[in-house]
């Protein structure tokens, strides 16, 4: 965004303002219509298709009983997560992306940051807990089922949720993520970004995406090692299994194909925030010499994982394909 100087008298002459009738008012950003056009479209189709493709996945869990499990109970709260990213947060990035003004007050800058730094380490919690449930389910398959219940799963996403709510309101209210610097942080009137300082953002992508992550891959690796070994014993016995053997076989295939898909939706996400959180951790070493158009694209690049999820259940979970195509037709 190109840096425009300001005299103290306020003469904004020739410019375009987030609030022209106010002194000290942000500039907007200046694009051409088409751009406006393009940008406005995609944002709003990426806001569309989270909302409907995860309020698929809530209805279809909700509604159709086969689909109630644990598993399937924390991929409900992980798609009441990314919808309510959809609904609450996207719509007014999009405005404050496209125009380069915040129109909603300082107040509710405060709140969307919070929900939006909240919702995202939910997620990735949400994640790291089905990480946990599948590493459950391959490796430890006879204590499964008096380890993993529908009531200690529930209690589970209740702390996620809390936690998340704490840290991340906790920060952003109390202004932890921006102390030393209040220069960068208040510029003018219509700015609303969400700035570490060096220490919290470390921190912060440590807490909400680093280490959760290291989490999941080296479960990920775990389960996978004993998939393989599994389907090695089943192949050497393959010629002399019993009617008993070959069904407790099919359920462990299936189990080994939802740890394959729920690891796709991890990789996803990885690749979906990784250029963010890099972002975060070294822009404050960088004097934030980060584009606010990169950094918005980034972010955008973030939320588009909410609607890979949806996508990926529809085309691996035969259930859930078969509950969206009833549900939709």
């Amino acid at each position: 965004m190109e840096n425009i100087s300001l005299n103290q008298t306020g003469d904004m002459e020739g410019m375009l303002l987030c609030f022209p009738h106010l002194q000290g008012s942000c500039p907007r950003t200046l694009r051409l219509a088409v751009i406006r056009v393009i940008m406005y479209a995609f944002m709003l189709t990426t806001t569309l298709m989270t909302v409907c493709g995860n309020l698929l996945v809530i209805i279809s869990i909700s509604h159709f009983k086969q689909l109630h499990s644990p598993t399937n109970f924390i991929i409900l709260s992980l798609a009441l997560v990314d919808c309510s990213l959809g609904c609450l947060v996207m719509p007014f990035s999009m405005i404050r992306s496209v125009d380069g003004c915040w129109y909603l007050g300082k107040h509710f800058c405060k709140v969307h940051s919070s929900l939006d730094m909240m919702l995202c380490s939910t997620s990735i919690m949400h994640l790291c807990l089905v990480s946990v449930d599948r590493y459950w389910a391959i490796c430890q398959p006879l204590q499964y089922r008096t380890k993993v219940t529908t009531v200690r799963v529930t209690v589970y996403i209740v702390i996620i949720w809390l936690i998340s709510f704490v840290f991340s309101f906790g920060i952003v209210l109390t202004d932890l993520n921006s102390m030393g610097l209040e220069m960068l942080t208040n510029p003018c009137i219509g700015s609303c970004i969400l700035i570490c300082n060096k220490e919290w953002g470390i921190i912060a992508s440590l807490v909400t995406f680093f280490i959760p992550g290291i989490i999941m891959i080296c479960l990920y690796v775990k389960i996978f090692h004993v998939a393989r070994k599994h389907a090695r014993v089943m192949n050497e016995r393959l010629a002399t299994v019993t009617c008993n053997e070959l069904k407790n076989q099919t359920t462990e295939q299936r189990e080994r194909k939802a740890a394959k898909t729920l690891a796709l939706v991890v990789i996803v996400f990885i690749i979906c925030w990784m250029p963010f959180f890099v972002t975060i951790v070294v822009d404050p070493f960088l004097n934030f010499l980060t584009p606010a158009d990169i950094f918005d694209a980034l972010m955008w690049f973030a939320y588009c994982n909410s609607v890979c999820n949806p996508v990926i259940y529809a085309f691996f979970y035969p259930n859930f394909r078969k509950a969206f195509k009833i549900l939709i037709y």
